[in-house]
């Protein structure tokens, strides 16, 4: 597959909402929210690409790892790579109108499953935006797509629980950092920040409609305790992709002390700035179980539909692979700070 053709349509069809940049980093969109950028200064998005850049593999290659194993479980699918494709909805306001949603949202969910993996399928003020996402889990069968759900009211929370459960999902995820973001606003339908009892009582409802629960947003240690205080049984270390708070660290910067803490006691994931299969590989070294990709399959999406949604997937765990060749990694449950230059 031509991936700069897939760019460069894509480019095209954002008509200015995502200049496409060589590398996905937030300073040629810094600000443009709603669209691509971040917020404020762009420095919480240039932040996320920059903690990853910052951060070496240390190269071993007197070893007998020959084919290293990317396959991984999670929450009892089994993946090809510790990767899934991080949501995001709202073509129409965030990208340009560049394809209709539900065209958006099927090629980025079926190419996940193509390649192996699974997407998160978004949700947005109007009500159509998560019922198109769960359309796609339910043509897909068996939960394949993570439906991420904003912290409504308690009434709206529940509601779209149950419309989660009744569709085969298995998995759902609260991506509580959208408390920040413009659009909501915008749209008269904010989202609220949940106290641990809140909290609490939204996993609860979840346990007993029989998903998992994960958390979007964690980004310091009194959230995470705070999170498995509540029962949660995941959580994904995010700034929202820098656009709901300007100047706070890389996700990368912030998982390790996360990591620390609460491994092996719930699933830990992280997103924001990961652009490569190395670094996927440092951020299994710093204690994520997976990573999840946003804004490069996005253009993937718009650029070349399902095709090369899965292509790019595969191209990243082929990177991945390669790292861990050139690491001695043999499987990426084995992953540590071994793998980092100077430990770091």
């Amino acid at each position: 597959m031509d991936l700069k053709a897939v760019r460069k349509k894509a480019r095209e069809l954002a008509k200015g909402s995502c200049r496409v940049c060589p590398l996905c980093d937030g300073r040629a969109c810094a600000g443009e929210t709603p669209g691509m950028g971040g917020t404020g200064s762009g420095s919480s998005f240039m932040n996320n690409v920059r903690a990853w850049r910052n951060i070496r593999l240390s190269s071993r290659l007197i070893h007998k790892v020959h084919f290293p194993k990317t396959e991984v479980e999670f929450f009892g699918f089994q993946l090809k790579a510790p990767l899934l494709v991080a949501p995001i909805g709202g073509i129409a306001f965030n990208l340009g109108q560049a394809m209709p949603e539900a065209d958006y949202q099927k090629a980025i969910a079926f190419g996940a499953v193509d390649a192996g993996i699974l997407a998160g399928t978004p949700d947005a003020a109007p009500m159509e935006v998560m019922e198109i996402g769960l359309a796609q889990a339910q043509a897909l069968g068996s939960g394949q797509t993570i439906p991420f759900i904003k912290p409504w009211e308690p009434e709206r929370f529940i509601k779209v629980l149950q419309m989660c459960a009744k569709v085969g999902s298995k998995v759902v995820c609260c991506d509580l950092d959208s408390v920040g973001l413009i659009t909501l606003r915008l749209m008269g339908c904010p989202a609220y920040p949940k106290d641990q009892a809140e909290l609490a009582a939204i996993v609860e409802a979840a346990h007993r409609l029989g998903l998992a629960f994960i958390v979007k947003g964690v980004m310091g240690l009194p959230d995470a305790e705070a999170c498995v205080a509540a029962g949660v049984d995941g959580v994904l270390v995010s700034n929202h992709g820098g656009r709901v708070l300007d100047g706070v660290p890389g996700a990368a910067e912030v998982l390790p002390a996360i990591a620390q803490k609460l491994k092996g006691r719930v699933k830990i994931l992280v997103d924001g700035g990961i652009r490569s299969g190395e670094d996927i590989l440092k951020a299994l070294a710093l204690g994520a179980d997976a990573v999840m990709v946003g804004r490069p399959f996005a253009i993937m999406a718009i650029g070349g539909g399902r095709e090369a949604v899965a292509y790019y997937a595969e191209n990243l765990r082929s990177q991945l692979e390669r790292a861990m060749i050139m690491t001695g990694c043999p499987d990426v449950a084995a992953a540590n700070s071994e793998l980092l230059w100077n430990g770091v």
